[in-house]
């Protein structure tokens, strides 16, 4: 697969004369694991996580992110580039419009998680945690967390998908036909809680309760008052 990837990139000015989908990928995986320290720096930009956070809903062309986003397709073109060779996105397919080759680009992957413990992925993921606290001003609370607050969540948020975590399933799930979106990461959650013993489905349970103990910490819910002292 990857050799045919690599030949198509190499001949997509000199296949003008064949049918319109000239180059489809096979079905994008559920889940994917970064690893690449490369990614982690690649996703610390924010141009590229809405790069990804598009092509994860639908297949787009250079251009159609370009106008989405605001962008010259240079500099789109430019982040393509990097995204792809970390293989964060892929080519969906190929399609003649006249004389030209269109390439429409997905992610690889409907979620990607994080590897923990390089340094570079911790630094993305509590930078990633903290904007989340922020956006919940969005929805009417009010911040008041610690410092540290994000690299507590981001440590229980590791425990808890350690808990139970079966890597083998991924490719097992992401390769069965005629199962949805949805029901892929329905899926994958009941077979984590069908693999738990019984002593880590208590810790699964005992994480949820300490990061919503911590997540009151950090935030003053809408509407409420604070107790007079």
């Amino acid at each position: 697969m990857r050799a045919i990837k690599t030949f198509v990139s190499m001949m997509e000015t000199l296949i003008l004369l064949v049918k319109p989908s000239i180059f489809q990928v096979c079905q994008v995986k559920t889940y994917k694991v970064i690893t690449d320290p490369e990614a982690f720096q690649l996703l610390a930009d924010e141009t590229r996580r809405k790069m990804v956070y598009l092509l994860r809903a639908k297949d787009m062309t250079v251009s159609q992110l370009a106008a989405d986003l605001g962008l010259t397709p240079q500099a789109i073109y430019h982040h393509v580039k990097k995204l792809k060779h970390v293989g964060i996105i892929e080519v969906a397919r190929e399609e003649r419009v006249d004389h030209f080759i269109e390439t429409y680009y997905r992610a690889t992957a409907e979620l990607f998680h994080l590897a923990h413990g390089d340094e570079k992925s911790s630094k993305l993921e509590i930078s990633q945690s903290r904007e989340a606290l922020k956006a919940l001003e969005k929805l009417g609370y009010k911040l008041q967390c610690e410092e540290e607050a994000a690299t507590k969540l981001v440590n229980i948020q590791k425990r808890m998908w350690e808990t139970g975590a079966k890597d083998e399933w991924d490719d097992r799930i992401s390769e069965m036909e005629n199962v949805d979106f949805f029901s892929r990461q329905s899926l994958m959650e009941y077979a984590r809680f069908l693999a738990m013993k019984d002593d880590e489905f208590e810790e699964f349970l005992s994480l949820h309760r300490e990061m919503r103990k911590l997540l009151q910490k950090c935030v003053k819910a809408p509407g409420a008052k604070r107790k007079k002292g």
